[in-house]
């Protein structure tokens, strides 16, 4: 199972997406300051889920999120 997340930074209230198998650790390692593309922008607050059978799937979703459309999306449902 892989799941899409999207985390909000509560330092400068910008979106950050990306997809796992484990949420819980990359959480974890996202608010651990591990993760470099964000290290600098803690702490987050997990916003939004959607979960995938394959990978494939959580990738093509995840890029979707990026995309102009996807973040129309979010912020229509107030994410």
């Amino acid at each position: 199972m892989f799941i899409v997340y999207v985390l909000r930074s509560e330092k400068d209230n910008k979106r950050y997406v990306g997809f796992t198998e484990n949420l819980t650790r990359r959480l974890f390692e996202h608010n651990s300051g591990l993760v470099t593309s964000t290290k600098n922008r803690r702490p987050f607050k997990l916003i939004y889920t959607e979960q995938f059978e394959n990978k494939q799937e959580a990738m093509k979703r995840e890029k979707f999120f990026k995309s102009h459309q996807g973040r129309n999306f979010l912020d229509s449902i107030g994410k």
